[in-house]
């Protein structure tokens, strides 16, 4: 079966095209095709249609769908997410949304028997930080995805270190540099991944697809965590 991700989240994204088997994880990523400079509107179905034709697929050829709901950009997720509703819609397949924040989350390294626990940050800008606390064992599971200002994040994060008995210490980890080392700076261990592009997105999609987690092309939404400026500066005075 083939299963199609996208990830539109930042300002680079790229698509997947994967191979998977029905009851089982095994996830063959057939190819990514990086989509850069942020005009995805423009890129994002001649990539996808061009994907399918270069190994000889057409989209009736398409058995499940995977999407990186969010957070990040708020004009990319909806590019990303509304061509992806229109394919699941027409074919009456079905979607898997990931966060973005679980993929950091599970990208890292730092977990085992005393590192089950996550933090997983995203630098949302404005001073602010996307926070996933994620468990990763025995399964995976989310505690909470937030909005903090920095200073709130590196207190948690320290009280992260400071405050759980040892087997419920989590470790931090980022694919972005500079919020690694603001963090390294105030003496907590982080660890810096790459950042997560669809095939991430394909493995984990398939995961959730297996569990039964899916969602229709109605119900399928962005995980933006921060309100938009338009909403944030609509909402009347008091």
């Amino acid at each position: 079966m083939l299963l199609l991700s996208t990830d539109t989240s930042g300002k680079n994204g790229s698509i997947s095209l994967a191979r998977v088997t029905p009851r089982k994880s095994d996830v063959e990523i057939v190819e990514v095709v990086p989509l850069t400079g942020g005009a995805f509107s423009a890129q994002l179905v001649p990539q996808i249609a061009a994907l399918l034709k270069k190994h000889g697929y057409s989209k009736t050829d398409l058995g499940a769908f995977a999407v990186a709901s969010g957070p990040g950009s708020f004009t990319g997720l909806r590019v990303g997410l509304a061509a992806i509703k229109a394919l699941a819609e027409a074919l009456q397949k079905p979607i898997a949304a990931v966060s973005l924040l679980e993929a950091v989350a599970c990208s890292s390294t730092m977990h085992g028997a005393e590192r089950d626990r996550v933090f997983a940050a995203l630098d949302a800008g404005r001073g602010d930080v996307y926070v996933g606390d994620y468990e990763l064992e025995p399964q995976l599971h989310m505690h909470s995805e937030r909005l903090l200002s920095r200073e709130a994040f590196v207190a948690e994060a320290k009280g992260a270190e400071a405050g759980f008995p040892k087997s419920q210490w989590k470790a931090v980890v980022t694919p972005d540099a500079g919020l690694a080392e603001m963090v390294r700076a105030t003496g907590i261990q982080i660890e810096l991944i790459d950042y997560p592009n669809s095939a991430v997105i394909a493995r984990l999609g398939w995961e959730h697809l297996l569990r039964g987690q899916t969602v229709r092309p109605e119900e399928l939404e962005a995980n933006y965590i921060r309100h938009s400026d338009a909403e944030i500066f609509s909402k009347p005075k008091a």
